[in-house]
């Protein structure tokens, strides 16, 4: 579908109320999956759209949705009736949809509400007896209220099913099918993913009608404007390494990206013993802690976060300039849901995958996957032998000294396309960075981070 350079939303029928929320958001030019999506959600056909994230799929949907309910006034106080329902696989993926819909919708008379897990049910019970018209939810908490009988999803118009690939790993399938089977059969659907596998295909020929299909890119291709390296370390040499990085180069905001909840509470204690200041979100971690973990995030008090890969797939953050591969992912599609935490909406990005000898098989797969050689990063710094083998250490034949004979930081190029002028940012800030176009996707709103921090050596 060849797609014109200079459509805009108003092109797109978008209605004036909601049109004055986006351009408030700062946003003025859909992306290829908002200008092929939001007619075909206007007109009331079903969906498939293959796009990864942050390409601004929320947008997709949540525009045209807020328009087509709109155009009906709700009914007043609790005598509204859910009439979307999105599905979404984490609590933070969840928080960030109603945020948008709250934010794109300020004009209009409509209410969202959002359900999830891990906290307080009360106050989401309420919400629901005030009255909804848009309702986020995770499936679990869901199905919980829906057998309490706070929930009614008979008069439901509209379901968006978002992240199907992550709620297919996360073993949410059956309890989709039980929500499912409690709506009506008129509905529209619109179903979202970032890979489509048999299953997923599968979901979507029982539950879809003769669906549209949309792609803002190929699957599993890896964003053109992120920049890609690779180390080859030994496992004991990674958290020297990731400080070396960190507090020799400018980096806006870090994400970094660990196999397990345990290591990921490692890397944050290990960046903290070098002044550098983390957070980790991770499974075991409460909602409250993670929550903060993110504001805390966005807000650049914490400059570097340290996170697993299905607590990571909420995150929707402004200018994250760096996605490290603390561990090489086993599976390749991971890795270019990692990668593409940045290189949003028109800027650019790098992203660093640390690679022991376990995981070269892995790093080949995810060649293979993207179709194409990362480029090897020679340029470590010197690091301690071990203890059972005195005289082993990593190639750093490629390295020039200078002078007093240590060795120059790694030439890791500057992250591009994130606007730091702006006043309202604040917080601690990496590095800098240049301006790009804005494209609205559910959390890419103006982010933060001044530069405040001084840079350092690391120990050796």
């Amino acid at each position: 579908m060849e797609l014109r350079r200079d459509l805009t939303f108003s092109d797109l029928g978008i209605a004036e109320p909601i049109l004055r929320a986006v351009a408030a958001e700062g946003y003025s030019l859909p992306t290829p999956i908002q200008a092929q999506a939001i007619p075909v959600v206007a007109a009331g056909k079903d969906l498939i759209g293959c796009a990864q994230t942050g390409t601004g799929k929320t947008a997709a949907f949540a525009l045209p949705i807020l328009g087509r309910l709109s155009s009906d006034r709700p009914v007043a106080g609790a005598g509204r009736r859910i009439r979307a329902l999105v599905l979404s696989p984490t609590r933070e993926l969840a928080a960030q949809i109603e945020e948008s819909f709250a934010a794109y919708g300020r004009h209009t008379p409509l209410r969202v509400a959002v359900i999830y897990g891990g906290v307080n049910q009360n106050p989401q019970v309420k919400a629901l007896r005030h009255g909804v018209d848009i309702l986020v939810a995770t499936p679990g908490r869901l199905l919980d209220l829906m057998n309490q009988g706070h929930v009614d999803l008979r008069a439901v118009e509209i379901l968006v099913l978002d992240e199907a690939d992550r709620m297919l790993d996360l073993g949410f399938f059956p309890d989709i099918r039980k929500v499912i089977a409690r709506l009506s059969s008129e509905r529209q659907t619109l179903l979202f993913s970032a890979t489509m596998s048999d299953e997923i295909r599968e979901l979507a020929r029982s539950i879809l009608r003769d669906p549209v299909n949309v792609h803002a890119m190929p699957a599993a291709r890896t964003a053109d404007r992120i920049q890609q390296a690779v180390y080859h370390v030994a496992k004991r040499n990674k958290p020297a390494l990731l400080r070396h990085l960190l507090l020799n180069h400018e980096i806006l905001r870090a994400l970094v990206f660990t196999r397990t909840k345990r290591g990921a509470d490692r890397v944050v204690r290990e960046l903290g013993k070098a002044g550098l200041q983390s957070a980790a979100i991770h499974g075991d971690k409460s909602q409250g802690a993670r929550e903060r973990a993110l504001a805390g995030f966005r807000a650049g008090r914490v400059s570097v976060l340290v996170a697993t890969d299905i607590a990571a797939r909420g995150i929707d953050v402004d200018a994250i300039s760096h996605v490290f591969n603390y561990d090489v992912p086993n599976v390749a599609e991971t890795y270019v849901h990692r990668i593409g935490r940045t290189a949003r909406a028109g800027a650019s990005g790098i992203a660093v995958s640390f690679c022991d000898h376990e995981e070269r098989s892995d790093l080949k797969a995810i060649e293979r996957l993207i179709q194409r050689v990362i480029e090897v990063k020679t340029d470590h710094p010197e690091y301690p032998p071990a203890p059972d083998d005195p005289q082993r250490r990593e190639p750093s034949s490629h390295r020039a000294p200078t002078p007093g004979g240590r060795p120059q930081p790694i030439a890791l190029p500057a992250a591009h396309g994130v606007d730091n002028n702006s006043s309202s940012r604040k917080g601690r800030h990496f590095g800098r960075s240049g301006g790009g176009p804005s494209y609205p996707h559910h959390a890419n709103r103006k982010g933060s981070g001044s530069r405040t921090r001084g840079r350092r050596r690391s120990r050796r």
